[in-house]
């Protein structure tokens, strides 16, 4: 089973998370930030991981640091799910479109971190979670997952509808890269290492 779990205590947050890479998208998501719980929940939904998230963090101050200590804990979660990246598509993308907005992800496995963000949102907040933040949760996945990751708002007026474009448009570019594929038996690199 391609399986990661992190656990992060800091004085800041107190989170949990659990990610199988082969499953049906089964989810358990509490975070306190109830616009959050429903964007990871669709992450869990369309890419097939089931996703595990506990989290208490100092909502007191803001958002902030729930959000990206989430991020590092998915990021850290996905590296150990896909270990040694043995077999993995490697590359994913998606674009979705959700009503009147259309959002673009791809991304690589690369082992080499790097966040490409081109989402214009309109609103400060959407209930408690600040939009600004959205950036902030990609960036430390792409960061402690190793993954390059290339986000693309293409369009779209509604806060909410963007936001959940982009989210749904990572889940299914993440099912994708981390599907085997059975022709390859060791690393998808001409390198042979990731």
């Amino acid at each position: 089973m391609r399986m990661g779990e992190v656990l992060r205590k800091t004085g800041e947050t107190e989170i949990l998370l659990q990610i199988e890479l082969d499953g049906t998208g089964a989810n358990q998501i509490d975070t306190e930030i109830p616009f959050l719980n429903h964007m990871l929940t669709l992450l869990a939904v369309h890419s097939l991981c089931n996703l595990k998230v506990a989290a208490r963090g100092d909502l007191d101050v803001d958002d902030h640091h729930s959000v990206e200590d989430i991020g590092i804990c998915l990021g850290e979660a996905l590296k150990t799910a896909v270990g040694d990246k043995r077999g993995i598509n490697r590359y994913g993308e998606a674009t979705v479109p959700m009503d009147e907005a259309l959002a673009r992800v791809v991304l690589d496995f690369s082992g080499r971190a790097c966040l490409v963000y081109n989402a214009q949102i309109a609103r400060e907040k959407i209930g408690r979670m600040s939009t600004e933040n959205v950036k902030e949760f990609f960036q430390a996945v792409a960061n402690h997952a190793g993954i390059n990751v290339h986000i693309d708002l293409i369009r779209g007026d509604n806060t909410h509808h963007c936001v959940e474009a982009v989210f749904k448009a990572f889940a299914r570019a993440l099912k994708m890269a981390v599907e085997l594929e059975p022709r390859i038996e060791g690393i998808w690199s001409s390198k042979g290492n990731l």
